[in-house]
């Protein structure tokens, strides 16, 4: 029997959009409810195999329920705008599938559906009727299945009823159901039913008299009075409230089944928003041949021996543009318009090619000398940028065969660093997405083609394919390099890539080759100190408590502490007590057990993240060789990966103490220079407020002049609560702070906070004028500037949620501030590393976090570098306050901090 699935569009939509988190593809759209639908369609599609399918619309517009009752639906919350935008969107998708999209002014979708179901099950078709709404439950019968989508553990299920089941779990034929509706009202509708009538006395007036008509028939039996009174007095809106449940199923629809016929849903229309959409994940269902027109119509040469690739290298050199990649296993792609070409690196051992097992390919030295030509060829003589995706990782092939240091950086344009520039939101950047957004194309990832297979392998065994892989991706890398320079230059972000992002990059890379010692013995020593303390907290709390139990296992120690002790301030979740630290802090302060719970916690966080952790990282060399990551965070941030050198421990002693199995080589120190208190010297600049700008002109204590400022104290009078008041008004105005969020970290009420808050205001006025500021123009142009024109963009500021419209409030406030403070640290990284180079000197860069650099000083060589450290960081950047630093020196990272 043939197969008509019907889809409840608003309905399935308004489910994914809440059921989805927040997606936006690269042009700013929200997606997730789009991307949710087409899950639940897909799923359908795979489990049904329909034969028609339709999907049914809401208008906005009055239907004719809202003209006999002025307040039906008229509780409903407007539709959040960022679901709003999606609903043509989706209806654009279907209409590109060829699915048959059902709108009909005057009339529900419920109608539409109800009506179009029934067509379908007298035409002789099975029909699956699918909604999140439970009133289509009347459409039941023997032909019409409803189908109900639950999302369970993060996985959609769909919930199955038919007649039976709907008599089995509420005792109700279809007919009934609504009636059910009618007597007991619905507040989601605004349906207002009969009062006093609730769902448990509704069902047990149908099981008794069946029927609306027969309660009426039979009302002097009825033995509670209220409920016959008021069934007596209101039958006018009983009948009103039955009109208003029951879906039209003769509906005036200009739809047949047959109109509804399935066609083929992935064509090339639908291929081409999927792209712009940007869902990677459904691509796959699209046919090789819809997907061939992506594919560039270029020749594509594999060099498998020297004269090839020199003759290929020697074309390249005289092209407009060129873009290369170093593939995983050492290979090279290459290509210009209209050609690319394959240099793959030999793997096979000198035994195998003299048995007559040679393949082809070129070796390393091959390989690297052709890069080195044409590095000289087409840069040095012909004055052109190589384009490339993610330079920083292809440094290391041209260094070993040029050795020019820090103006490599020059003669590179970096596609991945120029989508970051025009959107540093994204969580990361591949070339698939650069390809989506700016060539309109999306070629397979690895996984999609070769799905597990090492590439080494694919090399080997699928090298034709693994050519038209790479060609694609040169292909997209080439054409959107001209689009990408041009978006961050009509941005106003060229002098930011050109003069910081890209002379950073080689930095960077520098400093992830040098790597910084580890002691291993001394980290084996520090994790034995801190297993021996563990050991003492874990008997202690087992002692207090009475029991042992699994102090790591947030539901046991929930029920030890709550339950067994009864501690007050429990705060019970679904799945237990809350021990979040928050909790427990505030216990802490009046239970020991508590204080041992929090220290045990975070040594054991100490030992298996660093202690235990960081020894896996240290390579032949003695030394840890970090990943540092200028593409990550929107602010323009560096953060530090395999491993986090950036979060090591500084709040407590015992944390610091990780610093010192970092130390320097033979014969060196440590210098450490460390910004101080950058963030607020730049909100003194941007805000140019007089007073706060003075007092750093005082080069007194910061925070005590505006406590004495704020609290109307003499500056020798100031005691130290007060002073750290101020400090944590002066850090946290500059991220937004609020007055609960300022009550919680001094812990004083929130009236106190916001008296605070107030006079800090009126002591520098010029803050509140800036920060207000901030945010206008932020809700007008959709994004924040540095001083240095990097862009944040704050799509948080149009969200229909208040919760995610304050965190864009409080982005607005601080994204200029901490990312001007990013860009001019960064600054100074290439200043400081540049002053080395040029002075030839032997000490090393080494790390950077957050506002500190850190740097391995040859004794003989100490003075000059922390005079390179004073000039180029103070003199990084012009302020109305001037940038001050502090530099130590020692033995260990612990004793130059």
């Amino acid at each position: 029997m043939k197969k008509l699935v019907l889809i409840d569009g608003h309905s399935i939509m308004h489910r994914a959009f809440y059921g989805v988190p927040d997606l936006t593809n690269s042009a700013g759209l929200h997606t997730n409810a789009i991307y949710g639908f087409l899950n639940v369609l897909f799923k359908l599609l795979d489990e049904e195999k329909p034969d028609a399918l339709a999907v049914a619309f809401d208008l906005h517009a009055p239907t004719f329920r809202h003209k006999m009752y002025d307040a039906y639906k008229g509780n409903r919350k407007p539709m959040p705008e960022e679901l709003k935008q999606q609903i043509p969107v989706i209806q654009e998708v279907l209409g590109a599938m060829g699915i048959l999209v059902m709108t009909l002014e005057g009339y529900e979708a419920d109608d539409i559906l109800g009506t179009m179901a029934k067509r379908g099950a007298r035409a002789g078709y099975e029909v699956s009727l699918v909604s999140g709404d439970r009133d289509l439950l009347q459409i039941a019968d023997e032909h019409i299945l409803i189908r109900i989508p639950k999302t369970k553990g993060g996985r959609t299920e769909v919930e199955d009823w038919d007649p039976a089941r709907l008599k089995q779990e509420y005792h109700a034929t279809p007919q009934q159901f609504i009636e059910l509706k009618a007597l007991m009202g619905d507040s989601s509708d605004n349906i207002p039913g009969v009062p006093k009538v609730g769902e448990k006395t509704a069902m047990g007036l149908m099981d008794a008299y069946g029927s609306i008509d027969g309660i009426y028939e039979h009302l002097e039996l009825i033995s509670k009075n209220s409920i016959r009174e008021s069934l007596r007095e209101n039958k006018e809106l009983c009948d009103l409230s039955l009109t208003l449940a029951t879906i039209d199923i003769d509906a005036p629809i200009p739809y047949e089944p047959a109109d509804a016929a399935v066609g083929e849903l992935f064509n090339e229309q639908a291929f081409a928003l999927f792209k712009k959409l940007e869902f990677k994940n459904f691509l796959g269902r699209f046919d090789a041949g819809v997907k061939q027109e992506e594919t560039p119509q270029w020749e594509m040469e594999i060099a498998q021996d020297l004269s090839a690739a020199t003759a290929a290298v020697e074309t390249l050199i005289h092209a407009d543009r060129v873009a290369f990649l170093i593939l995983p296993d050492g290979s090279v792609g290459l290509c210009r318009e209209g050609r690319s070409y394959l240099f793959p690196l030999r793997n096979e051992p000198p035994l195998l090619e003299a048995l007559g097992e040679y393949r082809g390919g070129l070796n390393q030295a091959e390989i690297g000398n052709l890069l080195r030509d044409l590095y000289n060829g087409y840069c040095r003589k012909g004055h052109k940028r190589l384009i490339t995706f993610d330079v920083k990782k292809t440094y290391d092939v041209f260094e070993k065969k040029l050795q020019i240091g820090s103006r490599l950086h020059r003669d590179f344009t970096d596609v991945k660093l120029l989508a970051y520039l025009m959107n540093p939101l994204k969580s990361e950047y591949t070339i698939e997405d650069v390809a989506g957004e700016y060539v309109s194309m999306m070629p397979d990832d690895y996984k999609t083609v070769f799905g597990k297979l090492p590439f080494e392998d694919a090399m080997r065994d699928r090298q034709d394919e693994v050519a038209d892989f790479v060609q694609k991706r040169l292909f997209a890398i080439l054409t959107s390099a001209p689009a990408l320079e041009e978006a961050v230059e009509k941005s106003g972000q060229k002098k930011l890539y050109d003069e910081i992002e890209m002379p950073l990059t080689y930095v960077l890379y520098a400093m992830e080759k040098e790597g910084v010692i580890a002691d291993a013995d001394a980290l084996k020593a520090y994790s034995n100190m801190l297993g021996e303390r563990i050991g003492v907290l874990e008997e202690s709390i087992y002692r207090q408590v009475g029991e042992k139990f699994n102090i790591n296992s947030p539901k046991q120690l929930g029920e030890i502490l709550f339950d067994k002790m009864k501690l007050k301030g429990g705060k019970k979740t679904k799945t237990g007590y809350s021990t979040a630290a928050d909790v427990l802090e505030k216990l802490a302060v009046d239970n020991p057990v508590v204080r041992d719970v929090l220290e045990y916690r975070g040594l054991t966080k100490l030992k298996s993240t660093y202690a235990d952790g960081l020894a896996d990282f240290i390579r032949e060399d003695g030394r840890i060789h970090t990943s540092f990551n200028q593409m990550i965070t929107a602010t323009g941030r560096i953060s530090s990966t395999d491993p986090n050198l950036q979060n090591i421990p500084m709040r407590t002693e015992l944390g610091r103490q990780i610093r010192k199995v970092f130390r320097p080589r033979e014969g060196c120190v440590f210098l450490d220079a460390d910004y101080s208190q950058i963030e607020l010297r730049l909100l003194a600049h941007m805000s140019e407020d007089a007073e706060l700008i003075e007092a750093y002109r005082q080069s007194e204590d910061i925070h005590r002049i505006t406590a004495s400022k704020v609290f109307h104290t003499p500056f020798e009078e100031v005691t130290d609560l007060q002073r750290r008041n101020a400090k944590a008004v002066n850090f946290g105005i500059v991220y937004g702070i609020s007055s609960f969020g300022l009550s919680q970290d001094l812990s004083i009420s929130r009236k106190e906070a916001g008296e605070y808050i107030e006079q800090y205001f009126e002591t520098y006025p010029g803050i509140k004028r800036y920060l207000d500021q901030a945010v206008a123009t932020a809700k007008e142009t959709g994004e924040s500037r540095t001083l240095y024109g990097r862009r944040r963009p704050i799509p948080e500021l149009k969200s229909s949620n208040f919760m995610q419209r304050q965190f864009g409030e409080r982005v607005a406030m601080n994204a200029p501030i901490q990312g001007t403070a990013a860009d001019i640290m960064k600054i100074a990284m290439i200043r400081v590393f540049e002053a080395i180079e040029k002075a030839g000197l032997k000490s090393r860069l080494l790390i950077q976090v957050h506002d500190e650099l850190l740097i391995e000083t040859y004794a003989d060589e100490e003075q000059q570098i922390r005079q390179i450290l004073e000039d180029n960081m103070k003199g990084a950047a012009q302020l109305a306050v001037e940038l001050e630093i502090d530099v130590h020196s020692g033995s260990t990272w612990y004793e130059a901090k």
